[in-house]
């Protein structure tokens, strides 16, 4: 690979710089992968464009890839950034009271820095500082708020949302760091231009509602009966929210326009399923059946042939169905996006 080959001198340098800030080998390692002769792992990290740099802590691949500019001084001051604490240590109790309250606060109440308790919390705060802000404070400061001991307390965006407490052993990893995705990653996230490469690595199909931007009724709407009809499915789908207006693409796949939205789609990466009726949406179980019929295939065996049989009322004609699906669009336009970025980074060098 041309690209591959371009890369490999600058990112061997840039190992080289960082390798004399961080000598430690356990602190920052460099690898390659040959993908061609080890074709395995590239598969298991769902690899498909060359070349690709991936950013692992803890043996965890971390969700966002490396999309900077292909250069020394560049991976360099990515790796620095990295390295930096991901938790600001608070000073005064009053400086929670300020907190904006927009983002998502992981604040965490120590008597100690050196101890287990907090090491554990900042090996998950370096996996999600990206979707949360964490925060510490120790000793006399935090002494308030350690009533029972250790504490580790989300708090919401929202000014009266209310604060939610970890209950679980601070220095089980698994737990908090479960816990703590739980609240930082939301159940339905916005996909846009920016993050649609990434979500569509993540290799699950989309559920998403289109929706103006402006139109926060149809979201919560769909963020209730997600959380009322699809908790189970988390892990299954991803659960998104568009731009009406900035996705018109997509729309138009569906054959749709803005003036139709709210409109609620399925992407399986292959083709496009649009759910029948926004205003079906509250109907029990009606938004789970649409999701368990991609599951089982009913949606793409109904596209190509026609309803089943066995749903078509007695005496009621088949309808006709176009040959195939809209193909799917997500997977076609975050893409072309970053094909350019990178177009023009490779122009560059």
């Amino acid at each position: 690979c041309r690209f591959s080959q371009m890369l490999h001198p600058i990112f061997e340098e840039a190992s080289n710089v960082i390798k004399e800030e961080y000598p430690d080998k356990n602190q920052v390692v460099f690898a390659r992968v040959d993908c061609d002769q080890h074709s395995d792992i590239a598969q298991r990290y769902r690899i498909s464009k060359y070349p690709t740099l991936k950013l692992f802590r803890n043996g965890m691949m971390m969700k966002r890839e490396y999309r900077g500019q292909r250069s020394v001084t560049a991976i360099a001051d990515y790796i620095r950034q990295q390295k930096s604490n991901p938790i600001r240590e608070v000073q005064d109790l009053e400086e929670i009271n300020s907190l904006d309250r927009s983002r998502r606060n992981i604040v965490g109440y120590f008597e100690q820095k050196d101890s287990d308790n907090y090491r554990t919390f900042e090996r998950v705060a370096n996996i999600l500082h990206d979707d949360c802000v964490f925060l510490s404070a120790f000793g006399a400061v935090s002494k308030a708020e350690r009533f029972s001991g250790d504490n580790v307390i989300y708090k919401p965006p929202g000014e009266n949302a209310p604060d939610m407490v970890y209950l679980g052993s601070l220095t089980n990893f698994d737990l908090i760091y479960a816990w703590t995705q739980d609240k930082c990653v939301p159940l339905v996230r916005e996909i846009t231009f920016e993050n649609g490469e990434e979500l569509t690595e993540e290799g699950l199909p989309f559920l998403i509602l289109f929706h103006m931007k402006d139109d926060l009724e149809s979201l919560e709407k769909f963020q209730q009966e997600v959380a009322r009809q699809l908790i189970s499915e988390k892990g299954t789908i991803n659960f998104l929210h568009a731009d009406c207006d900035k996705f018109r693409h997509p729309l138009l796949h569906i054959q749709k326009t803005p003036a139709d939205c709210p409109v609620i789609a399925i992407d399986s990466f292959r083709h496009m399923y649009v759910f029948p009726d926004f205003s079906d949406l509250s109907v029990p179980g009606k938004l789970k059946q649409f999701v368990l019929d991609l599951h089982s295939g009913k949606l793409h065996r109904e596209f190509h042939h026609g309803p089943d049989p066995t749903d078509v009322a007695p005496g009621q004609p088949m309808q006709d169905v176009a040959s195939s699906p809209p193909e799917s669009s997500f997977q076609k336009l975050a893409p072309s996006e970053h094909r350019y970025t990178l177009l023009r980074e490779k122009d560059e060098l």
